[in-house]
């Protein structure tokens, strides 16, 4: 069974495959129409979500699936039912689920009694989905990563573990500068060094934005407070407040530097008004590119599966 939950399950080929699989979907929409037909996908979000549910649910429909959208009262995974139960129950009759859960430990635990392909639409640890999105608009408009410098600016958090995995897995250029205590996780970190030995990536984690931003070809930011750390967002504002990504920070990276945000965005925050409307921003086409990449993913494990059951 292939799920969809980290991209340290794949191959450097199998990402590629992905990425070339988002690109064909992009540009022969029509062709796909009804890749998906008879498939029924259960979407279930514990989270809040814009971006990540209208990829999903308008991809598979228009892949030619059926979606079923479950409200988190309607499941109430681990409390109503037991997160076992409930993914064996949906097995008998969906052939995919969505997640967005906080917990990751909840996810695996769903996948683990999966007999179905599981994807994570994001948890408190990962964002795979995101990113495969991310690798996309990166490579369309600034080309290989392995031949340009890509900075992360803000919080070690599900974003930064996420590119962290990919870019560590492809061989790419990734400088991720956050305040002291706010990290990526160690054990990522110390994983995606083993990959980087084998692909040749350079992955760098600084407190300094300077040296992060410096000659960059790509600069990404995420908001400085993420889901479920509500309480925090006033401390976290202070001791953020100098990893702002503005015009002066901007002017650091190269002239033609795009800029990223993975949505929504505390404008004013972790990044300002004048360079998230500016000429380098691309999010919203960086946005448009998560559509895309929902139907790769949807395509790519119920095809596999499909192939594994003939």
């Amino acid at each position: 069974m292939k799920h969809f939950i980290c991209l340290k399950d794949f191959t450097p080929g199998q990402i590629e495959a992905l990425v070339n699989l988002t690109f064909e979907i992009k540009k022969n929409s029509v062709k796909y129409k009804a890749a998906l037909e008879d498939k029924y996908i259960a979407l279930i979000f514990e989270k809040p979500s814009l971006r990540t549910k209208a990829a999903f649910s308008t991809g598979a429909l228009q892949l030619g699936a059926k979606i079923i959208d479950f409200s988190p009262e309607e499941i109430q995974l681990g409390g109503r039912e037991k997160i076992c139960d409930v993914s064996r129950t949906l097995s008998r009759f969906v052939d995919a689920v969505v997640l967005r859960t906080f917990s990751h430990e909840r996810i695996l635990e769903f996948a683990k009694f999966s007999s179905i392909p599981v994807i994570n639409a994001l948890s408190d640890l990962l964002h795979p989905s995101q990113i495969l999105g991310d690798l996309v608009s990166i490579n369309e408009l600034k080309g290989d990563i392995k031949k340009i410098k890509v900075a992360y600016v803000g919080d070690g958090n599900n974003i930064s573990h996420s590119l962290i995995y990919a870019f560590s897995i492809l061989g790419g250029n990734l400088f991720i500068a956050t305040p002291k205590k706010y990290q990526p996780r160690k054990e990522i970190v110390e994983e995606a060094q083993k990959y980087a030995a084998i692909s040749g990536a350079k992955v760098r984690i600084t407190n300094s934005i300077d040296e992060a931003v410096g000659e960059s070809d790509v600069l990404y930011t995420d908001v400085w407070t993420s889901m479920g750390k509500e309480r925090e967002r006033n401390k976290r504002k202070k001791i953020f407040k100098n990893f702002q990504i503005n015009d002066k920070i901007l002017m650091q990276a190269k002239k033609d530097c795009i800029v990223m945000h993975c949505l929504p965005a505390h404008r004013g925050e972790e990044i300002t008004d004048s360079v998230i409307d500016g000429k380098n921003s691309v999010v919203f086409a960086q946005a448009e590119n998560r559509l895309h990449a929902a139907k790769a993913i949807l395509v790519y494990v119920l095809k596999n599966t499909d192939n594994r059951k003939m």
